[in-house]
């Protein structure tokens, strides 16, 4: 695990449709000009599916993503939000609080933001809007996935449908494939890529002479007089241009182009490298001059994204400031949080494809398997070289990975949901098995685990329109009562102008800026805001609050009779020292510290709610919980809070009893009472009897 977080982990550890819809057509010409081959080494099974219509397949996909989507409830990373919802917020209202480092610095590059900000959600009423843009991006990925399943195991093959329900019923997928990462808008793009690829380049036994078609159309596109070749080099531009795209929004992504690059160069002709160099370079210039032009637009000043990622992660080796992780943290944390229970299928399938024999090597099908699954090993093996480690790092391999797990699977299964034989019920149940923990770690990652980090926000949003006292369709930044807020976490632990949305609503957050462009003496003894208040709370607060602790506000701001604050959102979010805010946010963890700081205060519970069970960070344990100065507030909280108790208690005394009446007839009062020392129930049975 991580020695070091800044940024929270997952507990398993958005793209332009325009893009998406081109390479679903392309993939359809590829489709009509390219017939399967269904022979590999690991044969499938010899019973065939019925043929099903694609779009039927991808409607049924769409649902359910929709469904997925809707249901997300949870925080993940931050950069779901700090590196795509708050730059679409700053896009569109010109204002935000507390961009990521990598904002600051100009790391991701704007063609990440334009299609965040085209696919999410930038007034209050997107929040509901934005769940259909990410369903259809999760959907495009899963369709692709059973598309390349069948290109290399058979339209009608059991394993293609294996790896339909595996990407289907996967955690990880259920828990980030609909999130707003770029890393979400990456994998979509490389499955879609991988489709296109010219995979017989790289076989032996395929020749890439196709029927010839459209001759004179191909000859003025491509310069070729043979139209399967033609075909081909289409294919390959539109997947190299996907490629392109995906290395802009992560460089990482160009480990699995490198080596699928380098396979077909070593096995193709001379003439099809002479293409292969040929389309790189007008794609890859092509992708980049574009991106070059927008970011000039964007930043108002000319950079080049990726240099700045490997320049912020490597040569200053800032990547570490945000955690530091073991050497095999992707072989013993990234694949199991991905794959989760197909795991030991997945290692089966690994070893089975890599260790074909030569002279099938060079089939088709088992050639792409053994591409697939050397990407598949070394990407992780590159990544691992880097100290700060992510399994959403490696999560563009989890297509090809599922790919490479279906024919295990259908060895493992098939027989046993084909054949009503007995000899086969334990496998039976391992498959209810399998499947039940995967929906118990899907619905609980996505519905329970950190999604207090959300309600705490919308619980604001509602405490702001309360406390407005005028018509909220006379909108102006004035006709508002306004509310502050302070977060005592750890930085970004919650998303921010996104889901706060209310410009009344001022807040501030502690900060963990990366030291960027300082010397290593520097370096080794800079401390964030974050760390400086976890190293030492009581003198941060003395020293960073306005009025430290001996002068503390005794009325929240929106009814002191001073003049209500005149200051910008942002500029509040950035004032040092902060002042001191009507709702103080914070894990539990740090409750008992606060006690002991503020118990002479005003300041009291008014809210509190159900974070996670457990975490890996410590400074992010338990509930999330709101103090505020409304007295009002506290007492409405408090008598809540004690019905529910009571409640609660009276509930309890009620299955208690029950189960005693349905037991049998007792005779005695010691028969009933296992603690005579509780007298209430001895009155309620003395009364029953």
């Amino acid at each position: 695990m991580s020695t070091s977080s800044r940024r929270r982990r997952s507990p398993l550890e958005l793209s332009s449709s325009r893009s998406s819809s081109s390479s679903s057509s392309s993939y359809a010409s590829w489709a009509s000009t390219t017939s399967p081959s269904t022979s590999t080494s690991t044969p499938p099974s010899l019973s065939r599916t019925t043929t099903v219509s694609t779009s039927h397949v991808f409607l049924f996909l769409l649902a359910f993503r929709l469904l997925n989507a809707l249901s997300l409830r949870t925080f993940f990373q931050p950069d779901e939000f700090f590196q795509s919802l708050e730059p679409a917020w700053q896009t569109a209202f010109g204002e935000t609080h507390g961009a990521n480092g990598d904002t600051i610095c100009g790391l991701p590059s704007i063609l990440c933001y334009l299609l965040q900000f085209i696919l999410s959600p930038t007034l209050p009423r997107a929040l509901f809007v934005s769940p259909p843009h990410s369903a259809i991006l999760s959907a495009i990925g899963d369709l692709y996935t059973w598309k390349l399943a069948r290109y290399v195991y058979g339209r009608r093959s059991h394993e293609a449908w294996a790896a339909l329900a595996l990407t289907v019923l996967s955690p990880w997928q259920w828990f980030c494939s609909t999130r707003t990462l770029s890393n979400c808008l990456e994998t979509t793009i490389t499955i879609v890529a991988l489709n296109l690829w010219p995979w017989e380049w790289s076989s032996e036994s395929t020749p890439t002479v196709q029927p010839r078609r459209n001759t004179r159309s191909t000859t003025r596109d491509t310069g070729l007089d043979n139209t399967g070749d033609g075909a081909v080099v289409v294919r390959l531009r539109k997947c190299l241009t996907l490629a392109a795209l995906a290395c802009i929004l992560r460089p990482t992504n160009i480990l699995i182009w490198m080596g699928l690059a380098g396979v077909a160069w070593f096995r193709s002709a001379w003439r099809e490298r002479t293409i292969l160099c040929r389309e790189v370079l007008l794609c890859g210039v092509s992708v980049l001059t574009g991106s070059v032009v927008l970011d000039r637009l964007y930043y108002g000043l000319w950079t080049f994204p990726p240099l700045k990622f490997l320049y912020f992660n490597i040569a200053q080796s800032l990547a570490v400031y945000y955690g530091r992780n073991d050497w095999h943290y992707y072989a013993t944390q990234g694949y199991p949080l991905l794959l989760t229970t197909a795991l030991p299928f997945t290692l089966v399938g690994l070893y089975r494809t890599l260790s074909q024999s030569q002279s099938t090597i060079n089939t088709r099908n088992v050639s792409v398997q053994t591409q697939l699954a050397a990407i598949c090993l070394l990407m992780p093996l590159v990544l691992s070289l880097i100290s700060h480690k992510e399994v959403r790092f490696i999560y563009p391999l989890l297509p090809s990975l599922h790919v490479l797990t279906a024919p295990p699977l259908v060895d493992f299964f098939l027989p046993a949901v084909s054949r009503s034989n007995g000899a086969y019920m334990p496998r039976r149940l391992s498959l209810v098995f399998l499947l039940l923990v995967n929906i118990t770690v899907a619905i609980y990652t996505s519905v329970y685990h950190a999604s207090g980090t959300l309600n705490v926000l919308s619980y604001l949003r509602d405490q702001q329109q309360a406390h407005t006292t005028v018509d909220k369709s006379a909108y102006s930044p004035g006709s508002s009562q306004r509310i502050t807020a302070g977060f005592l976490m750890p930085c970004h632990s919650t998303p921010w102008r996104s889901h706060l949305v209310d410009p009344n609503i001022h807040a501030w957050a502690l900060s963990c800026e990366p030291p960027v462009d300082l010397t290593e003496p520097q370096k080794a003894v800079y401390v964030d805001e974050a760390d400086q208040f976890y190293n030492d709370p009581s003198q941060f607060l003395r020293e960073n609050m306005v009025g430290g602790l001996r002068h503390l506000p005794r009325k929240p701001s929106y009814l002191a009779s001073s003049k209500s604050l005149e200051a910008s959102p942002q500029a509040y979010q950035q004032a040092t020292p902060h002042e001191w805010p009507d709702y103080l946010i914070f894990f539990a963890q740090l409750e008992p510290t606060l006690h002991s700081f503020l118990r002479s205060s005003s300041y009291g519970e008014c809210w509190r709610t159900w974070n996670t069970a457990w975490h890996d960070d410590s400074r992010r344990r338990g509930d999330i919980i709101v103090w505020c100065l409304d007295p009002t507030e506290q007492a409405a909280w408090r008598s809540a809070t004690r019905k529910r108790t009571l409640e609660h208690r009276d509930h309890q005394f009620d299955r208690i009893v029950e189960t005693l009446r349905k037991n049998a007839p007792v005779t005695s009062l010691e028969e009933v009472l296992m603690d005579p020392s509780d007298m209430d129930l001895a009155k309620i049975f003395q009364e029953e009897n």
